[in-house]
């Protein structure tokens, strides 16, 4: 019954990617299409009260700068209203101004649509905060992401100057995409229990005789974004876990679908956009190639349990269920691991922290890696950075200069590549060892060994990943934590995305090659294959050391 369930899940996956991913390229190709009809007025109307009078294409530069300068504009009004939480409407339960460094910590969060949580939703944020600041950024950070990777598609298939307007792909992303499918799953929640109200926290009488506080508010609403946008962040501690934000198998597969079918249908608007559905169906079966070993190897992990308790003579006969909710068994526990960090989104209907050693190591591996479908459109972006990548070592084997849907790829391209590349491992690998160099860091360590060093390690992958998932034993929210993990979301937000839109800038304005017999063909089986191994290549190299450290080493002790 358990492989059913995965295997019904995956099926509506494959069949929602065409279609899906068809409609997602009418939305942003900028030709005539009968969606105009529908969202056309209201659009205009969002055009002229923001004053965007010319909605002509942008160079590269234009767009990124653009971007940044909305973003930080995002920042200060979020910052301001966490800082004056006390003072502002909406706060039925009294909640005090957050702390600084959270705040820094939270609003970098999810701006960077990473959505790591230092703080528990129903204790440390009011209904207004949880709606004016996380709700809003939910939207405005997946539509920020989605318009890159739509501009970045828009660059290595088109011609001319420009890669699009982002306020224009900003404003369709919400009016299009994330505000009516928001709105439908929302509904879908309140009708399946997730409560939705403003009203302030029960005050219950137990069977005991005791008194329960039970925290609610507008659960359903900040669910359906959470993973629409692949966000992450819960409006409690316990994230899906918790029966409010996800109470039944049903809900559980709807979240799951949320997260999962808008970044697996981007390669195939990619292959329309590139007027070739080949390209956009390799990319798609290279992801989900990834992901079938990642989901397998986590779920044969959890089912087979911890060999240290079936030596102590623990029946372990069901898995290991540490850390899951009955209600969801280890089916949809692992199913929804593997989803939740192939789709960066970091929602968890299981603690990360309690899974077996192998099973640990898929979440933590999915990040590192990073293109395996990914977030609002950061894993086809990356998996297309690693295709130019297989075709530059490709060309330099076979002594051809390297092309890429009939552009020649140059030293410009390759060192943009190279830094978007590097700048992932570096950001993980360096803040992980220093700390363990700094008594701040090693001070919130809550495992010694192996378990410990992969705890540190999961959580600067999940900032520089912008995932936000965590192994949650670690205690991380002290200034030193909110401060460094804060400054690797930035990194690993901004820093790819400006690249990858210099790229994208930069093939753009580069004349097509005609197509001759010796063209290395990007569409076809053999460069599915170079394209896996190149993703797998690379990620050995820079974090097999660090993983055999970790998750192996404790999987080596258990024997």
């Amino acid at each position: 019954m358990g492989i059913l369930q995965i295997l019904i899940v995956l099926a509506v996956v494959v069949l929602l990617v065409k279609p899906l991913g068809t409609y997602v390229y009418h939305v942003f190709s900028n030709e005539p299409n009968r969606t105009d009809r529908i969202f056309g007025a209201f659009e205009r109307f969002i055009y002229r009260l923001i004053g965007l009078k010319d909605r002509s294409g942008m160079t590269w530069r234009k767009y990124a700068l653009t971007l940044l300068l909305t973003n930080i504009v995002l920042v200060a009004f979020g910052y301001a209203i966490l800082r004056l939480q006390k003072f502002m409407p909406l706060n039925p339960n009294g909640m005090d101004n957050m702390e600084q460094t959270l705040t820094f910590n939270t609003i970098i969060s999810f701006i960077t649509n990473t959505n790591l949580q230092d703080y528990s939703g129903e204790t440390g944020l009011s209904y207004f905060s949880q709606m004016a600041v996380i709700m809003m950024m939910m939207f405005t950070s997946a539509a920020t992401g989605f318009s890159v990777a739509i501009a970045f598609v828009r660059g290595i298939t088109g011609k001319g100057q420009t890669i699009g307007n982002f306020f224009e792909d900003f404003v369709k992303a919400h009016t299009r995409i994330f505000i009516p499918s928001a709105v439908l799953v929302t509904l879908l929640l309140v009708a399946l229990q997730v409560p939705q109200t403003l009203h302030p926290t029960l005050t219950v009488t137990t069977l005991e005789g005791t008194t329960q506080h039970i925290a609610i508010g507008p659960v359903a609403a900040l669910e359906s974004i959470k993973h629409l946008g692949t966000n992450g962040g819960g409006f409690f501690g316990a994230n899906s876990a918790h029966p409010f934000e996800n109470p039944s198998p049903l809900t559980n597969v709807i979240e799951i679908l949320s997260m999962w079918l808008l970044p697996a249908s981007l390669p195939y608007t990619y292959g329309l956009f590139a007027k070739n559905r080949k390209q956009g169906w390799v990319v798609f079966s290279a992801m989900m190639t990834l992901f079938l070993v990642f989901l397998t190897t986590v779920y044969w992990a959890e089912l087979r349990g911890n060999p240290a308790l079936s030596a102590m003579g623990i029946d372990a006969s069901q898995g290991s269920m540490e850390g899951k909710e009955v209600r969801f068994g280890i089916p949809q526990s692992a199913l929804f691991t593997a989803v939740t960090t192939a789709a960066t989104t970091g929602s968890v209907n299981n603690m990360h922290d309690t899974l077996t050693p192998l099973g640990g190591l898929v979440p933590l591996a999915e990040m590192m890696l990073n293109v395996v479908f990914g977030g609002k459109g950061v894993g086809l972006v990356n998996m297309l950075m690693y295709a130019i990548l297989g075709v530059f070592l490709c060309g330099l084997m076979v002594g051809r200069t390297p092309e890429f849907l009939g552009r020649k790829i140059e030293p410009r391209e390759m060192k943009l590549v190279a830094v978007a590349i590097l700048i992932h491992p570096l950001i993980i690998l360096a803040p992980t060892a220093i700390a363990f160099l700094t008594d701040l860091g090693q001070g919130s360590i809550t495992n010694p060994g192996p378990h410990g060093i992969s705890q540190v390690l999961y959580q600067y992958t999940s900032s520089a990943a912008n995932n936000g998932s965590g192994f949650e034993g670690l205690a991380d929210n002290t200034p030193y934590w909110n401060i460094t993990t804060g400054i690797v979301m930035l990194l690993g937000r901004y820093i790819s995305m400006i690249a990858m839109l210099a790229v994208a800038g930069s093939l753009v304005r580069k004349q097509l090659v005609a197509e001759t017999i010796g063209t290395f063909r990007t569409d076809n089986t053999l460069f599915y294959a170079i394209l896996i191994g190149t993703v797998l290549i690379i990620g050995a190299l820079t974090f097999l050391p660090a993983i055999v450290l970790g998750p192996i080493a404790e999987q080596l002790k258990l024997g």
